[in-house]
């Protein structure tokens, strides 16, 4: 076949999959320049299925919103009709399976490696400063989507491909040649195109594999390319059988491509594995104990010295291997409760994230419940630090979060939880704490803050704080629950910022509010 006879037997079959009827909606909205926020959040509230999913992503680790996402609207308006479209494109694509006739293709697996390089490319895109992370998602769930289309419309093809590519050890993209006269990249973009996908979402999709063949002005879809390009290395240290190669590739393209610092990569290779899994969770996919990239190194290196062994040398090494085995169990407890540890450590402040928070809460509030006693929380925002960061830039700011963490942290009890919630938002968890005692510590925190000199060794600043402060005892309140506690506590922030801010206010069931 040749790529003509190819496209033209794709975009007729009838195993060519067709879109949902909200997502096909959703693009031809979007395709419009007067289209609202109404509109998307009308769209998409016809599919409750959709929506409920929407929220529970909305409101998970995968974005660390301060607020409560409650509605599709509130979700349309904080995310933007960007986001929520890639939303609604990654649950509609997440659920195509097999066509009529199923071959060797494993759609499963298929999902699990493209959810893992969306996963990727986010996290990639993350580290480029001044980029637009809302479709990178999407782009990197879709970018080998020519896969899937070929192997639901030519199953028999496809699977002699695979037994091609398993006997002869060729490339898959010389076998897609070969077979088929083009590659997944084309067929990907040819279809999405025929979908009626902006380019933004299309043009990734074909260059995916050669970033530079772009040769476009825009720099959105360039950066996309090679994001897309990077993840697609990233996820091959996770699943290929030469991590090494592509580690090593993956850290020299990083920097060559999109100016990635060595100490944004080791970020990104940290968390790689920690996020698929999550994202496995969010999207319903069941992904679960990715293994870290240095554990997959580890086994690799391993696997390589053994090679190199001859009999002899083996059974040397085995014996050795068994008379160690012990410390090297106890070592690998240290690893491992260090790995944990990175997992729940914010790589900017040094002190918690927020994911390890939401775990922190949960047991603090059981405890509270066992004990009968109470439990306070404060949400505290670093005042005008958007106005902060454009008059000093980004290095400055980064300084200010480092060193408010550290005014903060000398000022709580060992057993307080002091973590990062997003952005320049704080929160400290206060166990057996009343609402006046949980307003005197606020007042300290708020006063110590005031009063610090922020210095970066070449210019003094002055950073003042909002805080928001809410208690409960939730054994005797029967409307308790960890969100209404984070909703309160964010109710009462946002009045002191709108009070004046570098104020401390305590939420009150009766509307009124305290303050220092």
């Amino acid at each position: 076949m040749n790529k003509n006879e190819t496209l033209e037997a794709v975009l007729n079959s009838d195993d060519l999959p067709t879109l949902p009827t909200v997502a096909s909606k959703i693009i031809t909205l979007t395709a419009r320049e007067d289209t609202t926020l109404s509109d998307i959040a009308n769209l998409v509230t016809i599919d409750t299925a959709l929506s409920a999913k929407i929220l529970k992503v909305s409101n998970s680790a995968f974005y660390s919103f301060a607020q409560q996402i409650s509605s599709i609207n509130q979700a349309v308006s904080i995310l933007g009709i960007n986001a929520v479209r890639s939303l609604v494109l990654s649950f509609s694509f997440l659920t195509m399976k097999a066509g009529k006739k199923k071959g060797r293709f494993d759609f499963e697996q298929f999902w699990k490696n493209s959810l893992a390089a969306a996963v990727a490319s986010k996290l990639i895109l993350e580290r480029v400063k001044g980029t637009d992370t809302e479709e990178i998602f999407i782009c990197g769930l879709l970018q080998n989507l020519g896969e899937l289309i070929l192997a639901r419309t030519f199953p028999d093809k496809y699977d002699a491909m695979l037994d091609k590519i398993s006997k002869e050890k060729i490339e898959i993209s010389k076998a897609q040649e070969e077979t088929f006269g083009t590659t997944h990249s084309v067929i990907g973009y040819e279809v999405a195109k025929n979908w009626g996908f902006p380019e933004v979402l299309c043009l990734p999709i074909l260059h995916h594999h050669d970033p530079l063949s772009y040769k476009g002005d825009n720099q959105k879809i360039d950066i996309t390319c090679k994001a897309s390009y990077l993840s697609d290395i990233l996820i091959s240290i996770l699943y290929s059988c030469k991590p090494q190669e592509f580690h090593k590739r993956f850290r020299r393209e990083a920097r060559s491509l999109l100016g990635i610092s060595n100490h944004d990569v080791e970020h990104i290779l940290n968390d790689v594995h920690v996020q698929v899994d999550q994202a496995g969770e969010y999207f319903g996919l069941r992904i679960k104990n990715t293994k870290s990239v240095q554990e997959i190194l580890q086994e690799a290196n391993i696997r390589l010295s053994l090679i190199n062994l001859d009999f002899d040398q083996m059974n040397k090494e085995l014996i050795q291997t068994k008379i160690e085995l012990e410390n090297v169990a106890k070592e690998l407890q240290k690893k491992n409760k260090l790995l944990a540890d990175l997992a729940n450590i914010d790589g900017l402040t040094e002190i918690y994230n927020h994911r390890y928070f939401q775990n922190s809460l949960d047991n603090e509030i059981g405890r509270a419940v066992r004990n009968e006693t109470e439990i306070s929380l404060l949400l505290i925002d670093i005042d005008f630090f958007k106005k902060f960061n454009d008059t000093y830039g980004h290095q400055a700011g980064d300084f200010i979060l480092k060193e408010f963490s550290s005014v903060l942290k000398n000022e709580i009890r060992k057993y307080d939880t002091l973590a990062r919630y997003g952005g320049e938002e704080f929160t400290i968890i206060l166990p057996d704490t009343s609402s006046t005692e949980a307003l005197t510590v606020a007042e300290k925190l708020r006063t110590a803050v005031d009063e610090n000199v922020f210095n970066d060794s070449h210019t003094d600043y002055h950073v003042t704080a909002s805080f928001g402060v809410s208690t409960a005892r939730p054994v005797t309140d029967d409307t308790f629950s960890k969100g209404k506690l984070i909703s309160e506590a964010d109710s009462a922030l946002y009045d002191a910022k709108e009070t004046g801010r570098n104020k401390v206010k305590l939420y009150s069931k009766k509307k009124k509010w305290y303050k220092f």
